[in-house]
């Protein structure tokens, strides 16, 4: 038996009167998931322990089936093991966003938060950024280390654990109360601006009518992480396939193999036919046991606030890659079962995450049809299964 979890980043939402009352997932057209829906177990999961907020680390380390309120030490360490950097103990890491503030002319701390990915601005381009910015702050104590897209690291020698607010929760606010308390932080952050708002890139973003990559901002610190073994915890060798530094550090920290996709992205656009691609062979051809195939399609359209698009994201998800995969691994004959989820919902209503419990469906290619039923919100809540610690149904997935 070959195992599949494919992850659909904020994929679940709340109904939409635009849609008729119907969230994305229940409006968009998905074959491949309307198939597989009747051989299928499908019901809720709560992946967000009370008291912590609703991220994808926190998400997506419960869907791997590691416990958040024992691993989890912050979001950016996790980034930190994909990018390579060499944390030491007493290293606090810092995600460093390249977002978008309003160009007005007011103070600083009045401005507002247009874009928390610059147009999903290209890695290339966010490096030159990232290295004008750390031309002129880094030093002993402060160092910059280039990631994905917009997602960079900041790495606080002998620093501390402080409250940050990630840009995706103050969209279109005023900026000022949720700046850095710490001052050494909000200067730095101040000063990117200063930096970058008239970098050569960004002009020539501004003529192209894209938005200026104008502001680093910082959130997500934390230690460096501890998580044990996927394989000697579950007994199964597995590979990540995301176009995430998030993911794949988790990946990283829990021993799993990592495969690096050409043209995964993280956005709409990304090689969906690809990341599939990936998983079978590292199932069919490879010898690992179990694949994870993460999408970051829809949460980034949740945090656009654009139904259309993530309905897209969906729609591309169900044919490009559950279909995909299903597809060649009946070809070759292969008995497997795949795990299909978001990991928490990003709702276009509030263009951020939460923490309500998301529907998953389990698919067993051995087993007869059930029942006639589809994959949504609605449908999870109706089977009346409701699976209170994320981190244990991963146990389901892989029970004999």
């Amino acid at each position: 038996m070959k195992y599949v979890i494919v992850l659909g980043d904020g994929m679940a939402d709340e109904p939409l009167a635009e849609l008729d009352g119907k969230t994305c997932l229940e409006y968009a057209d998905t074959p491949a998931m309307d198939a597989l829906a009747p051989r299928s177990e499908v019901g809720l999961v709560k992946t967000i322990p009370d008291g912590m907020k609703p991220g994808s680390d926190t998400a997506n380390l419960a869907v791997l089936g590691y416990d958040p309120k024992k691993y989890y030490s912050g979001r950016s360490p996790l980034e930190a093991l994909s990018i390579g950097v060499p944390m030491k103990d007493t290293d606090i890491a810092i995600r460093c966003n390249i977002v978008t503030i309003s160009d007005d002319d007011v103070p600083f701390e009045n401005k507002t938060i247009i874009d928390h990915s610059s147009d999903e601005i290209s890695t290339e381009d966010a490096a030159v950024l990232l290295k004008a910015v750390a031309d002129e702050l880094q030093n002993e104590t402060y160092q910059f280390y280039v990631g994905t897209s917009y997602r960079h690291c900041l790495i606080w020698d002998k620093g501390e654990v402080v409250e940050l607010t990630p840009p995706h929760d103050v969209l279109t606010q005023t900026i000022g109360q949720y700046l850095p308390k710490d001052p050494a932080l909000r200067e730095m952050m101040v000063k990117s601006y200063q930096i970058l708002k008239d970098h050569p890139i960004n002009v020539s973003r501004r003529k192209q009518g894209l938005n200026p990559a104008n502001c680093c901002w910082f959130w997500g610190a934390g230690t460096k992480p501890m998580l044990s073994s996927f394989e000697e915890k579950n007994h199964k060798k597995g590979v990540m396939i995301s176009a995430v530094d998030l993911l794949k550090g988790i990946a990283i920290g829990a021993g799993m193999e990592v495969v690096k996709v050409e043209g995964a992205t993280g956005g709409l656009n990304t090689n969906y036919e690809g990341k599939a691609d990936a998983a079978v062979k590292a199932l069919l051809e490879d010898g690992l046991d179990f694949a994870y195939i993460h999408v970051e399609a829809p949460d980034e359209m949740g945090h656009q606030g654009s139904a259309e698009r993530k309905i897209k994201s969906i729609e591309y998800l169900d044919e490009r890659v559950i279909r995909r995969v299903k597809e060649r691994m009946e070809a070759a004959g292969a008995d497997f079962r795949m795990l299909i989820m978001p990991d928490h919902p990003t709702p276009i209503c509030c263009r951020t995450h939460t923490s309500d419990p998301i529907p998953y469906m389990l698919y067993d290619s051995t087993a007869p049809k059930q029942e006639d039923h589809l994959y949504n919100e609605a449908a999870g809540k109706a089977s009346g299964i409701f699976i209170p610690e994320g981190y244990t149904l991963i146990d389901r997935l892989f029970a004999e």
